[in-house]
């Protein structure tokens, strides 16, 4: 699996609970189970062929721990004979392979290709072409219908992230940004609401991504948490109309930069203190004083504090204003 590839799993996995990946890493190892046991039988699932070879005899249940979550299995049986899926004996990638399949049908749709690799690396016969270019499709409609579903209910709490990847454009490899959006509804479920691939993070790009959100029925946003990049800011400003913060996580990373690889974590855990505080005025207090303690050693890592301030910690009062209206 690419770099790229991985920082789009990291993105994903980081973003939500998993339930998406989960629920397709399920379903293709389902499909193939299906495909592999067609080819044993001679004959679909309850079709009469003369070619028939046996039939099936039920199924059995197993759980498959993946890094994404417990996936549970249902194992076709047969009458004569017996069918164990190649991809569960030990040392397969058969996980990260899957997860390297759906990813890719996030950004530019399922290859044939692909799906041959992930058979062979699954350790499955005997699967043909049609077959291959067959589960290319409902894979990539799996993932059409949950990126294009209605947003149903409010969600006060949205997180914008993106990240780049390598994608084939007009017969090319080129890089294209993978922004995603991940809510969080009244109810404290979380899931990713939804997922576009673009040339850039420029302004246009996020405000065409938001007003899609909006017509397939967001609503009720009261916090947006991103990075500081100013189109992303005018695009939440122009559609979302709601309060914006920087996320801590992204101002951590570009702070540590200049603290040195010695001192990140000492670094971290004082600047962490602030974050611990009960309210918002403690919090901008203890904020101020971790940034002149520091300023002595470290004066451009202070000057980042002092002007990121207002952005980093508006958060204890975007969330109890939010709270306090919901």
């Amino acid at each position: 699996m690419t770099e790229e590839m991985m920082s789009l799993q990291a993105l994903l996995e980081k973003s939500a609970d998993t339930d998406l990946l989960r629920e397709m890493i399920g379903f293709a190892a389902h499909r193939l189970m299906e495909l592999e046991v067609e080819n044993l039988t001679g004959a679909a699932h309850g079709a009469r062929s003369a070619d028939r070879m046996t039939w099936r005899n039920g199924y059995r249940d197993r759980d498959w721990e993946t890094r994404a979550g417990r996936v549970e299995l249902r194992i076709p049986k047969l009458r004569k004979g017996s069918y164990f899926p190649g991809f569960l004996e030990p040392r397969r990638m058969a996980e990260k392979a899957l997860t390297a399949v759906i990813q890719e049908a996030y950004v530019q749709g399922v290859s044939t290709r692909s799906v041959d690799e992930l058979v062979k690396a699954m350790g499955m016969t005997g699967i043909s072409k049609s077959q291959v270019s067959r589960l290319c499709g409902e894979i990539d409609g799996k993932i059409a219908a949950f990126l294009d579903r209605p947003l149903e209910g409010e969600w006060p709490y949205i997180w914008l992230d993106a990240t780049h990847v390598k994608a084939r454009r007009d017969g090319r490899i080129v890089s294209v940004a993978v922004i995603v959006a991940v809510g969080v509804n009244d109810d404290g479920r979380r899931e990713v609401l939804g997922l576009a691939i673009g040339a850039s993070e420029a302004e246009t790009f996020w405000t065409d991504f938001l007003r899609k959100l909006a017509r397939r029925g967001l609503r009720g946003v009261k916090l947006v948490v991103s990075d500081a990049h100013e189109g992303l800011k005018a695009a939440i400003a122009k559609v979302l109309n709601a309060t914006w913060q920087r996320c801590r996580v992204h101002f951590m990373r570009n702070v540590l930069a200049h603290a040195g690889k010695q001192g990140r974590r000492v670094v971290a855990a004082f600047i962490g203190t602030a974050f611990a505080q009960d309210d918002a005025e403690a919090a901008r207090a203890q904020w101020r004083q971790v940034a002149d303690q520091l300023r002595p050693r470290v004066k451009k890592l202070a000057e980042l504090m002092d002007e990121a301030e207002s952005d980093v910690c508006c958060a204890t009062d975007g969330m109890r204003n939010a709270r306090r209206s919901g």
